[in-house]
C-alpha cells in the first residue's frame, strides 16, 4: 500500500498531465482532474464549480458522487452557504461534521443523514474567486483533515491557471464568433432577396452570387431538383438589377407542347400556320429590355434548341412564318432539375447550348440539405397562410418540428409549403402540431427511422444506436461541409469528441466536402 506521501505526489503528477494536455473544455479538464483524485485517493465525492460570467453565481461544471439531478441544484450565491462564503471571502474552509454545521446547506442533496468532513478551498487567479474545489472525508482528528485542507488548496493553485486560460480563450472565441455571426448576417441581410428564407450555409451563397451576377446582363443556369424554388431565385435575380422596372416573363418549357413552344417562344405572322388567325408576339418580344425565364429548359424540343442558340448568341431572331429580323435586349435566365450533362451524352441536349446558358451556374440546394432553415420556411408559411385564411398560427409545437427536420421532404421547398397549408386549415387554438401535418409524412419518418436504426430481428440495441448515431453525425457532416469544428458546434459536443465517434464509426468527413 502507498503511503499518503507517495499518494499526494502520484495525484500531483496525474493533475499536471492533465493540466498540461491541450484542453479547450472546462469541464473536461476539470473531470480529468477528478478522475485523477478518484483514482489515487480513492475520492467518494468532489465538487468543482465556476463563477457564471458576469454573475455572483457559482454553479457545479464537475462533479464525483453526484446525480445530475443533484449536480443541477449545485448553484450558490456568494455567501450562500460554506461554498458561498469560501467563493465570498477567498479562504478555505473545513467542516469537521457536516451534522453539526448549521450553515451547510446540502443543497445538492446528497448527503441526507451522513455523517462526514466537508473542505472547501477557492479558485484563485489575479486575486479573484472563479471558482471553488470541494470534497467530502471520512470523520477524522482536524490536524488530518487540515493536512488534506492544505493538500486541497495547492491542488487549487495548480488548476486556477489553466482553468482561467481555458476560460479567457473561451471569452475570447465566443467574442470572435459572435462578431464573425454579426459580419455574415450582415451580409445575409444585404444579399438575401425579400422572396427567399433561409440562412444555411447553401442558401448563403445562393444569396451571394444574386448579388454577384445580379448587375450584369450575364445568362444564368439556375440549377436544383423540382420544388427548390428555382424561379424565385430568377425574380430575385431580376428584381435586384437595373431591369427591375422592366418586364419579367416566365415560360415553363415542359408545360408546352412541342408544336407550340416555337410559336410560345419568337411568335408568328397571320397565316403562319392553321389556326394562326393574327399577328402574336412572342415571348422574347414580350420580354425587350427585361427578363425572359426558362423553366425546365432540359425539357425544350431540339428543333427548338437550334433557334433558340442563335437568338443567345445574337439576340435577334424571326417570327413564324415572317422575314424580318426583330432584335432584343433581353436577359436569359433558364432553370433546370435535368441533369443537362447526361442529357448531352444521350444527345437530347446540345452541347454549344449548354455552354452558351451556363455562363454563371446557380445551385440551388435540396430542402433535405438545408435542414436548418425547414423551421424557417414552416413559420414563413404558416404566418402566410394564416393571414390568407384569417387563423393567427402562434407556433408549430416540438412533435411538428422535430417531425419536419426527420422528413426527408422529396417534393422540397413547394411539398413544405403544401403541408404547412393543410396544416393551418385544420390546426386548432393557433399551434400547429405534429396530427396536423399529412399521416403520409408522419409514416415516412417512421419507416425511415426504422430503416436508420436497422431495426430488425437481429439487430442488437447497440447496433440501433451506432446506426442511429451515424446518422445523425453523417447529416452534420453534410450541413457543414465536412467541417468537423462547425459539425461538432451544431450537435453540442467537442470537436475531440466528434473525432474518437467518427474514428470508431469509420466516417471519413472528406467524403462530405
Amino acid at each position: 500500500m502507498k503511503s499518503r506521501p507517495e499518494v499526494e505526489l502520484d495525484v500531483l503528477y496525474g493533475i499536471s498531465r492533465a493540466v498540461a494536455r491541450e484542453h479547450r473544455d472546462i469541464a473536461a479538464l476539470l473531470n480529468d482532474i477528478l478522475d485523477v483524485m478518484e483514482r489515487e485517493m480513492a475520492l467518494a465525492r468532489g465538487t468543482l464549480t465556476l463563477r457564471r460570467l458576469d454573475t455572483e453565481i457559482f454553479e457545479i461544471v464537475a462533479s464525483r458522487g453526484l446525480s445530475s439531478e443533484e449536480k443541477k441544484r449545485g448553484q450558490y450565491r456568494l455567501g450562500d452557504g460554506i461554498t458561498g462564503k469560501v467563493a465570498e471571502s477567498g479562504r478555505a474552509a473545513l467542516v469537521p461534521d457536516i451534522t453539526q454545521e448549521p450553515e451547510f446547506l446540502n443543497r445538492t442533496g446528497a448527503r441526507r443523514g451522513q455523517r462526514v468532513a466537508f473542505l472547501c478551498v477557492p479558485i484563485i487567479h489575479n486575486r479573484q474567486v472563479i471558482g471553488t474545489f470541494s470534497i467530502d472525508r471520512p470523520l477524522a482528528p482536524r490536524q488530518e483533515l487540515e493536512r488534506d485542507l492544505r493538500f486541497l488548496s495547492l491542488i487549487a493553485g495548480l488548476i486556477a491557471e489553466a482553468v482561467a486560460a481555458i476560460r479567457i480563450e473561451a471569452v475570447t472565441r465566443e467574442s470572435l464568433l459572435a462578431e464573425n455571426r454579426l459580419l455574415r448576417q450582415t451580409l445575409c441581410d444585404q444579399y438575401r432577396p425579400a422572396n427567399l428564407v433561409g440562412n444555411s450555409s447553401g442558401m448563403r451563397l445562393v444569396y451571394e452570387q444574386i448579388a454577384q451576377v445580379a448587375e450584369s446582363s450575364a445568362t444564368v443556369l439556375v440549377r436544383g431538383e423540382s420544388g427548390t424554388g428555382k424561379e424565385l431565385v430568377a425574380r430575385a435575380i431580376h428584381f435586384s438589377s437595373q431591369r427591375r422596372d422592366k418586364p419579367f416573363i416566365a415560360v415553363n418549357c415542359a408545360a408546352l407542347p412541342e408544336n407550340l413552344i416555337e410559336s410560345e417562344l419568337f411568335g408568328h405572322e397571320k397565316g403562319a400556320f392553321t389556326g394562326a388567325m393574327q399577328q402574336r408576339r412572342g415571348r422574347f418580344e414580350q420580354a425587350d429590355s427585361g427578363t425572359l425565364f426558362l423553366d425546365e429548359i432540359g425539357d425544350i424540343p431540339a428543333s427548338v434548341q437550334v433557334r433558340l442558340l442563335r437568338v443567345l448568341q445574337e439576340r435577334e431572331f424571326e417570327r413564324i412564318g415572317g422575314e424580318k429580323t426583330l432584335r432584343v435586349d433581353v436577359r436569359v435566365i433558364a432553370a433546370t432539375s435535368v441533369n443537362l450533362e447526361e442529357a448531352m451524352k444521350k444527345r437530347k441536349f446540345r452541347e454549344d447550348l449548354y455552354y452558351r446558358l451556363n455562363v454563371f451556374p446557380i445551385f440551388l440546394p435540396p430542402l433535405r440539405e438545408r435542414r436548418s432553415d425547414i423551421v424557417l420556411l414552416a413559420e414563413h408559411f404558416a404566418a402566410k397562410y394564416g393571414k390568407m385564411y384569417g387563423k393567427e398560427i402562434a407556433r408549430l409545437d416540438h412533435d411538428a418540428i422535430s417531425l419536419m427536420v426527420s422528413y426527408h421532404w422529396p417534393g422540397n421547398v413547394r411539398e413544405l409549403e403544401n403541408c404547412i397549408e393543410r396544416a393551418v386549415l385544420t390546426s386548432r387554438a393557433g399551434v400547429i402540431t405534429a396530427a396536423d401535418l399529412p399521416p403520409s409524412l408522419q409514416r415516412c419518418v417512421e419507416e425511415t427511422t426504422k430503416s436508420m436504426l436497422g431495426k430488425s430481428e437481429n439487430a442488437s440495441l447497440r447496433e440501433m444506436i451506432e446506426a442511429f448515431e451515424r446518422g445523425i453525425i453523417t447529416e452534420a457532416l453534410k450541413e457543414h461541409r465536412g467541417r468537423i469544428a462547425a459539425a461538432a458546434r451544431a450537435l453540442k459536443t467537442t470537436e475531440r469528441i466528434l473525432s474518437y465517434r467518427m474514428q470508431r464509426m469509420g466516417i471519413n468527413p472528406r467524403s462530405y466536402r
